[in-house]
């Protein structure tokens, strides 16, 4: 059972989420709230798989709220979705630094939605290939290239596994492009994450891309 705490200001939205999540046998609401610091204290007090985070509530906002949920050790399996009305902006991107694993709009059709949380539950980032895009153009390519990402930590392999989860493949396709098991390949990237401090898939695409390790136009990137 995946159990999700819904995180917004606005009752509708949290009672229509609720609706369509709550008719899945496999998907659980466990908990409400209407603002940041709130959302926060329900997840450490339910311990969902998934948070779906609004971007801009009252009293603490999307970003504060993942940035304290990746904070504590004691909710590390809690993984941020967050959600918005306005596409990708620099309040996401500074919620993916912050630790979510992606972000959703929230005019998402229901099938997208559900896919999500459950991609989300697995532990694995879900960020659509025109918002990395925008990451990429926007956002990623403003830092100077290698600044404090500890790359040089990295073994070849592991750089290779980084650089391919950046370009949106999955374990097993990485398996089959460094021709390793899939098992390897599910270490490598672990490792990876480890070694950077990344708390997910997610930001080791924004690291990758900060470092240089990928450079805009070499490959985009999907559900990772």
């Amino acid at each position: 059972m995946i159990r999700v705490l819904l995180v917004d200001d606005q009752p509708l939205i949290r009672s229509g989420f609720r609706a369509l999540l709550d008719l899945e046998d496999d998907i659980d609401v466990v908990a409400e709230a209407g603002d940041g610091l709130a959302g926060v204290a329900l997840a450490r007090e339910h311990l969902p798989d998934v948070a779906l985070v609004d971007i801009q509530m009252p009293v603490a906002d999307g970003v504060e709220a993942t940035r304290r949920i990746a904070a504590d050790p004691a909710l590390a399996g809690v993984h941020v979705v967050i959600l918005t009305n306005y596409g990708f902006d620099e309040y996401v991107f500074d919620a993916l630094r912050a630790g979510a694993a992606g972000f959703l709009v929230k005019d998402i059709v229901p099938e997208d939605l559900l896919h999500a949380v459950r991609v989300a539950a697995r532990g694995e980032a879900l960020l659509a290939p025109s918002i990395t895009r925008k990451l990429i153009d926007r956002y990623v390519t403003q830092a100077p290239p290698g600044t404090g990402t500890g790359l040089q930590e990295l073994t070849n392999r592991e750089r290779e596994a980084v650089a391919l989860v950046a370009r949106g493949l999955s374990n097993d396709q990485i398996a089959q492009h460094m021709v390793i098991s899939p098992m390897t390949a599910k270490t490598h990237v672990n490792r990876a994450m480890t070694k950077l401090r990344a708390r997910d898939r997610a930001q080791l695409v924004v690291l990758a891309y900060e470092s240089g390790l990928v450079t805009p136009g070499t490959g985009s990137t999907g559900q990772l």
